[in-house]
C-alpha cells in the first residue's frame, strides 16, 4: 500500500494552527495537511486541509492508526494546555504538555525509520520557559539569549521547557546505549515564542493574553479589566510573524542550524502601553487595571526583551510587523473588519 505523504499539525484548532494551516495550504506544492485536535476544526478552515481528526495526543492507538495510513514528512506539533488553564491543572498540564511530546516524538522516530528520511518536528517554544529572579533583574537586563535565566515558575513553563530538551535528546542521543547507536531520523526545531497576538482569533487561555484581549473587547464596545498593572512589560510578536517564523524554521538547512532552540521576538510594550495604543484607534474603549496577584507574578517573571539573533543569523529571521506596524497595519485594520456589522 502506498501511504500518502503528509504534514500533520497537532492541536490544529488554536491560534497558531489557523494561521498556520492557511499559510501551509497557499504553499505552491505544499503537502496535504492532516490535523489532530480534541475539538471538530472551524468550518471555515475545514476546506484547507485534507483530514480533520478529532482525537487526543495521548490515545496512542490513534496514533498508531496515523502512522499506518499516512507517511508524515512534517510534523507541527501544536497541542498543548496553555498556560494560565496548566496552573489550575498542573499534573493534567504535564501529561498533556509532555507525555503528549513524547508520543509524537515517538510517531516521528517510527515514521524516519520507515522512510528511511528523517521528519522534521517544529515546536513552538514558549517565554515561559524562562524565570527572572526579580523585577529589578528584569528591567535591568539585556535582551535575553535562549541559555540563560531558564528558571520557570509555572508548570506550562517548565514542561514547555522539559519539551525542548526532549526533542534536543531525542535527535541526538536516543538509544545512546544500544549496540549499534544511530540516528533517530528526528529534525527537531524550535521557535520559542513571545507573547503572540492575533487579530483573526480569540485569545485562549494564555497568561500574555491581555493584550488581545484588549483589542477584542475594545472593538466590540465591551469594558476590560486587565489583569496586570499598567507597567508590566514582556515581549511580543505579531501572529503572521509568528506562522512565518515556524515556516522559515522548517525551511531553513539543516546545515546551517547552529541550535534546536531559537528565540524570535518583534516588540516589548508595557500593558499602559497597549491601553493607550488601543484608546487611540477605540476612543470610546473602558479599559481598567485589576491586577490578579498570582498572573501578575508569572508575567514578571518573563524577560522585559528577547535575544533573537541567533535566529537572525542562522535562517535570516526578520520580523515583518514593530509596534507601529503591528497595530497600523495589521491588528487595528484587520480587528476593525471582523467586528463590523454585516
Amino acid at each position: 500500500m502506498v501511504r500518502k505523504k503528509i504534514t500533520l499539525i497537532t492541536g490544529a484548532n488554536g491560534e497558531v494552527g489557523h494561521g498556520l494551516i492557511r499559510a501551509l495550504h497557499a504553499m505552491p506544492g505544499a503537502l496535504p495537511i492532516v490535523v489532530l485536535d480534541l475539538r471538530g476544526m472551524d468550518e471555515a478552515i475545514l476546506p484547507l486541509v485534507d483530514t480533520s481528526i478529532t482525537g487526543d495526543i495521548l490515545d496512542t492507538d490513534l496514533l498508531d492508526n496515523l502512522m499506518s495510513e499516512y507517511e508524515i514528512d512534517t510534523i507541527y506539533h501544536l497541542a498543548a494546555l496553555l498556560s494560565t488553564h496548566s496552573e489550575f491543572r498542573p499534573e493534567a498540564a504535564h501529561r498533556v504538555n509532555v507525555q503528549g511530546t513524547i508520543n509524537l516524538l515517538h510517531v516521528a522516530i517510527e515514521q524516519a525509520a520507515w522512510r528511511d528520511e528523517a521528519v522534521r518536528f517544529l515546536f513552538p517554544g514558549s517565554v515561559a520557559a524562562y524565570g527572572m529572579p526579580d523585577l529589578a533583574t528584569k528591567h535591568r537586563a539585556a535582551p535575553v539569549p535562549e541559555d540563560d535565566y531558564l528558571h520557570p515558575i509555572t508548570m506550562y513553563g517548565c514542561n514547555k521547557l522539559y519539551d525542548e530538551h526532549l526533542g534536543r535528546y531525542y535527535m541526538h542521543h536516543y538509544r545512546q546505549l544500544a549496540a549499534r547507536p544511530h540516528s533517530t531520523g528526528i529534525d527537531f526545531r524550535c521557535v520559542r515564542f513571545p507573547g503572540l497576538i492575533s487579530a483573526t482569533t480569540m485569545p485562549a487561555g494564555g497568561t500574555s493574553d491581555y493584550a488581545p484581549e484588549m483589542l477584542h473587547a475594545a472593538a466590540q464596545g465591551q469594558p476590560y479589566a486587565c489583569f496586570v498593572r499598567p507597567d508590566t512589560i514582556m515581549p511580543f510578536l505579531a501572529m503572521p510573524d509568528g506562522i512565518q517564523a515556524l515556516l522559515a524554521l522548517a525551511a531553513a538547512p539543516r546545515t546551517a542550524l547552529t541550535r534546536c532552540v531559537y528565540n524570535v521576538t518583534g516588540f516589548s510594550l508595557t500593558a499602559g502601553e497597549i491601553a493607550a495604543r488601543v484608546q487611540q484607534d477605540f476612543p470610546a474603549a473602558q479599559i481598567t487595571f485589576a491586577p490578579q496577584p498570582g498572573r501578575q507574578t508569572i508575567v514578571d517573571s518573563w524577560p522585559a526583551r528577547l535575544d533573537d539573533s541567533a535566529a537572525r543569523r542562522d535562517w535570516g529571521w526578520q520580523p515583518r510587523y514593530d509596534a507601529e506596524t503591528a497595530f497600523r497595519d495589521y491588528l487595528i485594520p484587520t480587528i476593525r473588519q471582523q467586528y463590523a456589522p454585516r
